[in-house]
């Protein structure tokens, strides 16, 4: 086996953009997340849905083919 060829691990403190902060290892000395089990729609059950009504009927008044 190789000596030396592994990368240091370190003890972080991981934040979310939520605010949430958590323990874990990691060979980055920082770790800054978007999502987390605290705020992630998978997580939580509270699903986001976005109005894609107003944009679907825009697309076919614009690209509506009539057909022969």
């Amino acid at each position: 086996m190789k000596q030396n060829i592994h990368p240091e691990v370190f003890n972080v403190e991981a934040s979310c953009a939520c605010g949430n902060r958590f323990q874990t290892e990691s060979t980055a000395t920082r770790i800054h997340v978007t999502l987390c089990s605290k705020c992630h729609p998978f997580f939580t059950g509270q699903q986001k849905f976005v109005d894609t009504a107003g944009r679907i009927e825009k697309f076919e008044k614009k690209y509506n083919k009539k057909s022969a």
